[in-house]
């Protein structure tokens, strides 16, 4: 068939032809490598060869940035919002909660040592503190220069923190509420009857040797966390570790003037029940913002909160009104911290079930704490920071280990519950004795240096007026 559509001489010189233009056309379009390269100065090449180059440079920053470090502005917003309420937390939350519990002459030492401690740590965590904790180094302690005074860090940088997906500045800022607020409790334990200069000592040196390496030691990649130890947002880093130092703390520094001799009551439940409703607001960038984006991690851990928390109040309620016949609310008060301490370590990996149970225990025996176990321990911790804060993030890391389970409704899949459990009371004993050891000695230095107490005669005048030259309230 071929053969006779191309038979005859005619139509075999129009086929060459035919060829012969269409390589002409392919040469001139698709010139050959061999003609490129024997053209020394390209004449009419040249420009057709550059223009397929000149696509280059427009394709190369695309791809690089797609690939430079992007962060979701959402969870941007999110993160700034929760530092925003961990501030709420201390700044007026805990000192208005701890103001009300001291008596009436010795509110403002409490709400200047709280500020002021709070304030302090804030720069340390900045001037080494973050460093030391979230860099690399042994099992208990990162290097304390590699970020000193943000070294390495711009306003930005994104990517060079654990949180890809954050800014630098603002994952840094967001731990500092939590170095800051972790240092702060501890005043409630030997309030009224310390020096202030003893505070800020002592603040320093803690915050140096037992805040910077739990925090490392559980969240920087240290003994702990390699371990597989569960503690979202601070069981052992923040209130095992402040409560404590607090009863060690109390220990150290003794029982306030006439204490079990006369009552020494709260001068202003109303400022601990108002400080008690901004902790529990502000724990939701506590808790929630622990999951570092606006996702269903941070949704959990919202709802966690609120129930946990719910569950506690009722829990202490109803001890209370067994126990004593009239449940107060300074009672109940208590109670919603015992719950927000008790979830923080669970409230990210257990499901809501989870968080009622850990609520309740919470509540439930954080009221023992606060009585049986203060008496049988004969200690006078004024504020109660062992017995809500340490009792509360005991029950709350143990049972973490429980309700983190998958067929128990938390998110872990396949998670033996007795090794999680032993891990967790692994965990639970090394922050008692790391922090009762590194806060005895950092006691035993304070004392040596700058003393602890102040004088019996500035105890009874009260240390508004006797530390700060001020009082609260005009008589």
């Amino acid at each position: 068939m071929k053969i006779r559509l191309f038979a005859g001489w005619q139509a075999r010189f129009h086929l060459v032809c035919l060829m012969m233009l269409l390589s002409a056309l392919a040469v001139g379009a698709f010139p050959g490598t061999a003609h490129a390269q024997a053209q020394v100065t390209p004449v009419p090449t040249e420009e057709v060869a550059v223009e397929p180059l000149a696509a280059e440079p427009v394709a190369a920053p695309v791809a690089e940035a797609a690939a430079a470090p992007t962060f979701d502005h959402g969870d941007v917003a999110w993160m700034l919002t929760s530092t925003l309420l961990v501030l709420l937390m201390v700044v007026p939350g805990l000192a208005l909660f701890y103001g009300g519990l001291v008596r009436s002459k010795n509110v403002l030492s409490v709400l200047s040592q709280i500020l002021v401690v709070f304030s302090l740590v804030i720069i340390l965590w900045v001037a080494y503190g973050y460093s030391a904790v979230f860099s690399e180094g042994n099992q208990f302690f990162g290097s304390f220069t590699q970020f000193a005074f943000l070294k390495g860090f711009s306003p930005d940088s994104v990517g060079n923190t654990p949180i890809a997906g954050l800014p630098d500045y603002l994952f840094v800022a967001f731990q500092s509420t939590f170095a800051g607020i972790t240092t702060a409790l501890i005043v409630g334990a030997f309030a009224e009857r310390i020096k202030f200069k003893a505070v800020i000592l002592f603040s320093i040196l803690w915050f140096t040797l037992s805040y910077i390496p739990m925090a490392h030691i559980v969240w920087g990649g240290g003994y702990l966390g390699e371990m597989g130890a569960i503690d979202f947002a601070g069981g052992t880093v923040v209130h095992i570790n402040a409560g404590v130092a607090g009863l060690v703390g109390a220990y150290f520094v003794g029982k306030r003037i006439g204490y079990g001799q006369t009552a020494l009551k709260p001068h202003n439940v109303v400022f601990t029940y108002i400080g008690a409703m901004l902790l529990w607001v502000g724990w939701f960038g506590f808790n929630a913002g622990s999951a570092a984006a606006a996702d269903t991690v941070a949704s959990l851990a919202f709802l966690n909160t609120i129930l946990a928390t719910a569950a506690a109040v009722v829990g202490w309620t109803l001890v209370e009104a067994i126990t004593k016949g009239k449940p107060s609310a300074l009672g109940a008060a208590s109670g919603a911290v015992a719950g927000l301490v008790g979830i923080t370590p669970a409230c990210g990996t257990v499901g809501p079930m989870g968080a009622l149970v850990i609520g309740v225990v919470s509540g439930a025996l954080c009221v023992w704490g606060v009585t049986g176990l203060k008496r049988l321990l004969k200690v006078d911790d004024t504020a109660d920071v062992f017995g809500v804060h340490g009792i509360g993030g005991i029950v709350g890391a143990l049972l973490t280990g429980v309700f983190s389970a998958q067929s128990l409704g938390g998110t872990k899949a396949d998670l033996d519950i007795g090794h999680q459990v032993w891990v967790q009371f692994v965990s639970v004993a090394f922050t008692i004795v790391w922090c009762a050891v590194v806060t005895a000695l950092i006691l035993l230095v304070v004392k040596a240096l700058v003393g602890l107490r102040v004088t019996e005669e500035a105890e009874r005048t009260g240390l508004d007026v006797t530390s700060h030259g001020e009082s609260a309230y005009e008589v």
